[in-house]
């Protein structure tokens, strides 16, 4: 199992509704053509409107390059920078969990 956390900042309000409606489209093609994507969950930050968290789970390091490759993530990935001020990114390997299996 393969993990990212990433944090967004949006630049202001305008750029964060853009940036949901990017984060929308692109996970409609990630439910629908990936299943090695174990979890792909995007959440706003309470009390912090411009920033968005994403947690990514894969089957392994292989679907999350297979992730990668779609043309709809390159789409994504390289229009995200007009809509955001700050990325980070942290690369999680599964300890344990619940709902999740370790051993994947």
């Amino acid at each position: 199992m393969f993990g990212l956390f990433v944090r967004f900042t949006c630049t202001d309000e305008a750029a964060a509704a853009a940036f949901d409606d990017l984060v929308a489209r692109t996970g409609e093609q990630i439910r629908a053509n990936e299943p090695g994507t174990v979890i792909y969950a995007v959440h706003r930050v309470d009390g912090r409107p411009l920033e968005r968290v994403f947690y990514e789970l894969y089957r392994d390091k292989n679907a999350f390059e297979e992730h990668e490759s779609k043309d709809y993530v390159r789409a994504f990935l390289s229009e995200r920078d007009k809509y955001v001020s700050a990325t980070e990114v942290d690369r999680l390997d599964l300890v344990s969990g619940k709902g999740v299996d370790a051993e994947l």
